[in-house]
């Protein structure tokens, strides 16, 4: 993909920012050979410290005497890689299920210790583009589990095994999805200080909204291509956009979003409906922030034409890392999202750290309805929130349920929505509810309410409600 040069940090320096119309060309379009392939994209921006990353991926094969497992235990032999970070195994047909156990090992580089077998979470398409979007039919896109952080490694040894009908694991012909293969992941090193880029704050304008609608690459300029408009969205941002004051996000290339008081917030929004329950809002780290190299992701952006409901997810990477580690954890996410599962950016809209941080996700503008790849079949007029780490059985810090709460309060509020109210959204084909279903959900809900999953992790979900009322409290409801 081609570099992009203006980097996504809200309205006022993204409000230019639209759907992208291509679709990755380097995105795992051909099958792997045998051999072990990497990836390193190189980072040409002027004046921009370099963030190097690399993928190495590598085939897994039979495991065993190959008569007896067939197809149905395959992995990877111990042995030595170049240094990584995060691992996750994905498989040439993103529509076919996968029915199995996945396990590694790995050794940190720290201390040359072997881990004990670790287990990796299983997705069965519940995390993606819609059926029938651009994004999911490109032909680039792959079957994948949750990426798993291990820290700093430098070995690595995998087992997969299918499941059988009655359960059990063990040798059974055919069960596991063709072409799997292992991608180990280095996030880069974070991103150095530069001279801040001059040029102010990008300007939207009026117009219609859709799910696709293109744009070129404003770079820069800080413009849209001539004829092309951005989505409008509440708060009359279209007459508003020009003015920093007013706007207040962020100046071009800054690394994060400044919090606002309820006051400041109210005072921002020009619509009488929003302004009633604007919420403060948080600090937003973004993409520049945590060092998101921009020439991974597609050129151009998605919207819809509203935010009518939150998602909540967990990232399923585990809970072994510190909150220094998260720009790392969420480059190595947006990598393994784009380069190894094929999708045109990092999936979710935002993610939140142990420690309550809130990070910008896919690109496009903090504010803007953008069009996520989160809850498969109700991405459209939603956003997803992922909490990185693992909340099946351990509890979320009260840091970050909080978070949630302040951000689902802001962002909600902007399009006029009740965070404890309840809202009717149509399935776009999910596995758990068929296309053109019409379904009624909270306004913030839990990955599961979508589909037929585990995530966000039982310890997780059963805070929503906690994470309503307070987002609630913060609109003044």
């Amino acid at each position: 993909m081609r570099a992009y040069l203006a980097t996504s940090i809200g309205v006022t320096c993204t409000a230019a920012l639209l759907l992208p119309t291509s679709q990755p060309s380097d995105a795992l379009a051909a099958p792997h050979t045998a051999a072990a392939s990497s990836t390193a994209e190189p980072h040409h921006r002027a004046g921009a410290a370099a963030v190097p990353g690399s993928t190495e991926s590598l085939p897994l094969t039979a495991l065993g005497d190959r008569r007896s497992s067939g197809a149905a235990e395959q992995g990877v032999a111990r042995r030595d890689v170049r240094p990584f970070s995060m691992l996750g195994v994905i498989w040439d047909d993103a529509d076919a299920e996968f029915h199995g156990t996945v396990q590694v090992r790995t050794r940190a580089t720290a201390t040359h210790v072997w881990s004990d077998w670790q287990d990796l979470e299983t997705h069965n398409q519940e995390h993606g583009a819609d059926p029938g979007t651009q994004e999911r039919d490109s032909g680039t896109v792959h079957g994948s589990t949750a990426p798993l952080w291990v820290g700093g490694s430098d070995g690595v040894e995998l087992r997969v095994r299918a499941i059988q009908e009655d359960g059990e694991t063990g040798p059974a012909r055919g069960l596991l999805p063709r072409g799997l293969r292992l991608e180990l992941i280095d996030p880069g090193e974070e991103p150095g200080e530069e001279t801040p880029e001059a040029g102010g704050t990008d300007v939207g304008g009026k117009g219609s909204t859709g799910e696709e609608s293109g744009a070129a690459d404003p770079g820069a300029t800080g413009s849209l291509a001539e004829g092309e408009r951005a989505p409008a969205i509440p708060m009359s941002l279209e007459e508003s956009a020009s003015s920093t004051a007013n706007e207040g996000l962020a100046t071009l290339g800054a690394r994060e979003i400044p919090a606002l008081t309820k006051a400041e917030s109210e005072a921002e929004v020009t619509d009488a409906a929003a302004k009633q329950y604007a919420a403060p809002r948080p600090r937003i780290v973004t993409r520049k922030g945590w060092g998101a190299d921009e020439s991974l992701r597609e050129k151009r952006f998605g919207y819809t034409s509203t935010v009518k409901a939150a998602f909540v997810h967990h990232s399923a990477t585990g809970n072994n890392y510190t909150c220094k580690q998260a720009p790392s954890v969420l480059r190595s996410i947006y990598r393994y999202h784009v380069k190894s599962s094929g999708w045109r950016d990092f999936g979710y809209n935002f993610a939140i750290d142990k420690c309550g941080n809130i990070y910008e996700g896919r690109a496009g503008g903090v504010a803007r309805p953008v069009l996520g790849a989160h809850t498969l079949g109700f991405n459209t007029n939603t956003m997803g929130i992922a909490v990185l780490g693992t909340y099946s059985g351990t509890n979320p810090p009260a840091a970050a349920t909080t978070a949630v709460a302040q951000l689902t309060a802001w962002k909600l509020g902007l399009h006029r929505v009740n965070p404890k109210g309840k809202v009717t959204l149509t399935s776009g084909g999910s596995g758990k509810y068929s296309k053109g279903t019409r379904v009624s959900m909270n306004t913030i809900s839990g990955h599961r309410d979508g589909f037929a999953t585990e995530c966000p992790g039982s310890r997780l979900y059963s805070r929503l409600g906690t994470v309503r009322t307070t987002a609630g409290r913060y609109q003044g409801r």
